[in-house]
């Protein structure tokens, strides 16, 4: 719990947005002209969506991250089989792997000041791909059927609607679920997961306020 508590109020603490850039040019090289652009535009959101209704905070940041980024496969971005980008690192690039759109909704909405009980990050089966693949889930309250966010559509159904998706586990900065477990019991801790680790270092690394 303490973890969530102090992981949740960084997120939602003020991100300087030049130290960033400084940061991550200094990380990364100096950023294309479209990918500063697109990091201004990320900038624009978090400010024209700080005091709307969380409904349409999840659409306008589902849709701004399914229109700002470009899908490719890992490989052909970072040369690795399996990479989890930051937020700033996606938007640089303007590409992104199903993961990477999944966390950059999650950092943003956090920071707008949506609950971390209410997001989850999902790993699933897009049974008509028959690929391994993410999303981010929202859930009004624990026990409630989530709406979920896809890189694969603009539309924000609830999961029951999205029979082409088998879930497989979800987590978020607080805890690791496993489908058929009650939406409110986690089964274990997000620690465990590496590269979720290796995005929080990153995102440290970059500028964000975030503890450890």
């Amino acid at each position: 719990m303490l973890l969530s508590l102090l992981l949740g109020g960084s997120l939602r603490a003020a991100w300087d947005f030049t130290t960033i850039q400084q940061q991550a040019d200094r990380l990364y090289g100096r950023a294309t002209a479209d990918g500063e652009q697109r990091i201004t535009a990320w900038q624009q959101l978090l400010l024209q969506q700080r005091n709307q209704s969380e409904q349409a905070q999840l659409n306008a940041v589902n849709l701004f991250f399914n229109k700002k980024l470009h899908y490719r496969e890992d490989i052909d971005i970072w040369g690795a089989i399996d990479y989890w980008a930051t937020p700033v690192e996606s938007l640089r690039k303007g590409e992104a792997d199903c993961e990477d759109y999944a966390l950059a909704k999650y950092f943003t909405l956090r920071h707008l000041g949506v609950s971390g009980e209410k997001l989850r990050i999902t790993y699933v089966k897009a049974l008509r791909q028959d690929r391994a693949h993410m999303v981010l889930t929202w859930y009004a309250t624990p026990d409630a059927i989530p709406l979920v966010l896809d890189s694969l559509t603009d539309n924000i159904l609830p999961a029951t609607q999205r029979s082409d998706l088998l879930p497989v586990y979800s987590f978020n900065d607080s805890g690791l679920w496993l489908p058929g477990s009650q939406n409110n019991k986690r089964v274990g801790d997000s620690k465990r997961l590496s590269r979720w680790q290796d995005v929080l270092k990153k995102m440290r690394e970059e500028g964000f306020p975030i503890d450890e």
